[in-house]
């Protein structure tokens, strides 16, 4: 059979996903594990996109989770969770929605997965990060950068 070229057709692949960079740290550790476990979570989350060649893109979702008792950080864990994707024949106002929240939300259970092994790993209850509203996250960072595209015309 002839291979035909649908030249315009939406296409998306997944062509690899993995972990680009980890770390974890316990700097209170030993004295940390005698302290009555009553955790304080500050969750930090961000994407890079990277494009690549022949409509290829490395997408990059970086969670960084810093867990306190009381002023005392018990873990510190950080993972770099990344995906090479093809993404074709997508209109300029859907390559946003599709790179900034449809990749991250395909990368995060993994990225969610490592994070709970690391933590049980280091002797510490399971940390199960709850799901993320990435769609959400992309219409507030669009709001943020028109109001601060906006401020900067009226300066």
């Amino acid at each position: 059979m002839a291979e035909t070229n649908n030249a315009g057709e939406k296409q998306f692949a997944i062509q690899k996903i993995y972990s680009k960079d980890v770390s974890f740290e316990t700097p209170n550790s030993p004295r940390i594990f005698t302290l009555k476990w009553e955790p304080a979570l500050d969750l930090n989350l961000g994407t890079n996109v990277q494009t690549l060649e022949n409509d290829m893109f490395e997408i990059t979702l970086t969670i960084t989770a810093t867990v306190k008792i009381g002023e005392s950080t018990a873990y510190l864990v950080e993972i770099q969770q990344a995906g090479i994707f093809t993404v074709t024949g997508f209109t300029e106002q859907e390559m946003g929605p599709m790179l900034g929240s449809f990749c991250p939300n395909i990368l995060f259970p993994y990225a969610r997965e490592v994070i709970s092994d690391l933590v049980s790993k280091g002797g510490f209850p399971q940390l199960i990060l709850a799901p993320v509203n990435f769609d959400a996250l992309y219409m507030q960072h669009l709001q943020n950068a028109q109001q601060n595209s906006q401020g900067k015309t009226l300066n």
